[in-house]
């Protein structure tokens, strides 16, 4: 165990002051952890009354202001507003005068890179991409996950080392994503997480249907159990009936379905091709299996067709 006594974060050097534009579930989050490294948050911008709230309950006695004033008190920038409004933002801050050479400005959305931050750049900012690879709750408990998160990082190569910093002092873990693949990185974290909870959401929903009163608790080891083997094995880890070829299963459960929850079978029919897709591909499914499972899905969706028409 290391017992050498660590220097008190304010003793650090090069310690900035932290503004938040955009007081949502992931600004406050972030500033709150850079309060722990050493960095002292000083202004936040928050229209909500939701994003009043977990701006007091985060960052406590640090005043809401306007977006402006919020650059005018701050050397390190975090710009947490949603991925359609982050352009017009980051223009109408440098078109109005707001940012300050020298200053760093930092946004957390996925889908763009660092290039959407050039009008602040053309006005001296330093430039920076910092997106969190976690799902935000707006609680005390995201500064605690933020330990080991990854976070997909663009940046000027001059800013490099910055960016990597301001990440560990978060607790995170960098990951250098290229400026022309934040799209598809940022598709690949929804795909596995959004998605995630509208297929758990459904399945709980169909699970109280059959009678199951405690469905959290079913799912949960059997979850959990999937993803652990997901992420261990990948396509290896794929079970049950889709991936033994059970067309006879596929076609029953397509039916009870469209009896009890029309709603979930375009959701079922689609994962289950894809699920085909991939355990043919990789041995799992065998061929002369998957022409009967095929053909079950198939006319599982004209059947759809027909009841939408």
């Amino acid at each position: 165990m290391n017992t050498t006594p660590q220097p008190d974060p304010q003793d650090r050097p090069a310690r900035l002051t932290v503004g938040v534009v955009g007081a949502g579930r992931v600004g406050p989050a972030l500033a709150a952890s850079l309060q722990l490294a050493g960095h002292r948050p000083v202004a936040a911008s928050g229209v909500s009354d939701a994003s009043r709230r977990r701006a007091a309950e985060l960052l406590p006695d640090v005043p809401l202001v306007p977006p402006a004033e919020v650059l005018q008190r701050a050397e390190l920038v975090l710009l947490t507003v949603p991925d359609d409004a982050l352009p017009g933002l980051v223009t109408g801050l440098a078109e109005t005068g707001a940012v300050r050479p020298g200053q760093l400005l930092v946004h957390t959305s996925g889908r763009y890179g660092a290039k959407v931050l050039d009008p602040a750049l053309r006005a001296g900012a330093l430039p920076l991409a910092l997106h969190p690879a976690m799902t935000f709750t707006g609680t005390p408990v995201d500064v605690q996950r933020l330990a080991g998160c990854s976070f997909g990082v663009t940046a000027p190569e001059e800013l490099r080392l910055a960016a990597e910093a301001l990440v560990i002092e978060m607790g995170g873990e960098p990951e250098w994503i290229a400026e022309d693949r934040r799209p598809l990185y940022h598709a690949a974290l929804a795909l596995g997480a959004n998605h995630l909870v509208t297929l758990v959401a459904q399945a709980m929903e169909l699970l109280r249907t059959a009678g199951v009163e405690a469905p959290d608790r079913m799912l949960g080891p059997l979850l959990g159990a999937a993803l652990d083997n997901a992420l261990r094995s990948g396509d290896a880890a794929l079970t049950g009936p889709v991936a033994r070829g059970d067309a006879g299963t596929v076609a029953a459960h397509i039916e009870e379905l469209r009896a009890h929850a029309p709603q979930a079978v375009a959701g079922y029919l689609a994962m289950a091709r894809a699920t085909a897709d991939r355990a043919l591909a990789h041995g799992l499914l065998k061929p002369e299996l998957a022409e009967d499972l095929l053909g079950v899905l198939a006319d599982g969706t004209h059947g759809t067709e027909g009841e939408a028409r």
